[in-house]
């Protein structure tokens, strides 16, 4: 897949190792109902194995009592505290991007940052998500026919998920979202990078889904802070696979109803490690080994 980040894992030495067994990182998760990511232990644990001092701190804006209007607040802390950098999530993937310097290519065709940089003065966005989709997406479910999928949501998530399935080579990506304008502008922007009709709007779920090869849910429905399915059981059969890319719980409703109906079907899981693999990069300039991540991943 092309692009102009690369994350690519490659071996360390205990002697590189040890030469950085003093150098710390100073990292955080900025988002709403965040309490149960399994992303900090990820990022410690790759740290610990990389010979870093590494902390990652949760900023539960829900714990907080505060919302996406805290942002400007947050990130002037955590550049007085010396972070290196701030993963972004729901709700506050674009309502982040105001507040920054610069756009990596990725983050700025998205119109959404997943991970901020914070160096030299600056605020940098970059999106790790499409490349954490894709690469989960490459493993688990290569083989399976994409003329058309259905996608549940338009937010920060549902445009790297739009983006990374028809970079992929999918025919053409259905959105439907509750806010249709949203849809409209997700659509609008996937035309203009990939063509007219690679992506459509739908604003009848049981049309959209009884022509689709697959479907992948990006809202925020099944984690346990919004428990749900984004589509009616009776609309899954057995010829669907069906991704959600919520990751805790791994299983979630819909992934529960899919695999009862017998459609293939792919966690949140490779999505989260993969996501987390690009970022640690980002954050520390070294390779973390993908691999490693993902057995601690699925040990957890």
């Amino acid at each position: 897949m092309a692009s102009s980040t690369s994350y690519e894992p490659c071996s360390r030495t205990g002697e590189a190792a040890s030469s950085r067994r003093h150098q710390s990182v100073l990292v955080g998760l900025v988002g709403t109902g965040i309490q149960a990511s399994r992303t900090p232990a990820l990022h410690e644990q790759e740290g610990a194995e990389q010979g870093l001092l590494y902390v990652y701190k949760l900023i539960d804006l829900e714990a907080l009592g505060l919302n996406a209007g805290a942002l400007p607040e947050i990130l002037t802390a955590a550049q007085r505290f010396g972070f290196a950098g701030l993963n972004i999530t729901h709700p506050c993937k674009q309502a982040v991007i105001p507040l920054l310097d610069e756009l990596s290519p990725e983050a700025a065709a998205l119109g959404a940052v997943n991970t901020v940089v914070l160096k030299d003065g600056r605020r940098v966005g970059h999106n790790t998500d499409w490349w954490g989709f894709a690469e989960s997406f490459r493993r688990e479910l290569s083989d399976v026919r994409c003329d058309r999928v259905v996608q549940f949501g338009a937010g920060g998530a549902g445009a790297a998920v739009a983006h990374a399935l028809l970079t992929l080579g999918a025919g053409e990506v259905i959105i439907i979202d509750t806010n249709e304008t949203r849809a409209a502008d997700l659509v609008a922007a996937l035309r203009e990078r990939f063509g007219e009709g690679r992506a459509s709007v739908s604003s009848s779920v049981a049309d959209a889904m009884a022509g689709a090869d697959g479907m992948v849910n990006t809202t925020p429905l099944g984690m346990e802070k919004y428990p749900g399915m984004a589509v009616p059981a009776n609309l899954l059969r057995p010829e669907l696979w069906v991704a959600d890319i919520v990751y805790f719980p791994l299983e979630t409703e819909l992934l529960r109803q899919a695999r009862a109906c017998g459609c293939r079907t792919m966690s949140g899981g490779g999505m989260a490690v993969f996501q987390a693999v690009g970022a640690f990069q980002l954050f520390t300039g070294l390779d973390p080994d993908a691999g490693r991540m993902l057995r601690h991943f699925t040990e957890m």
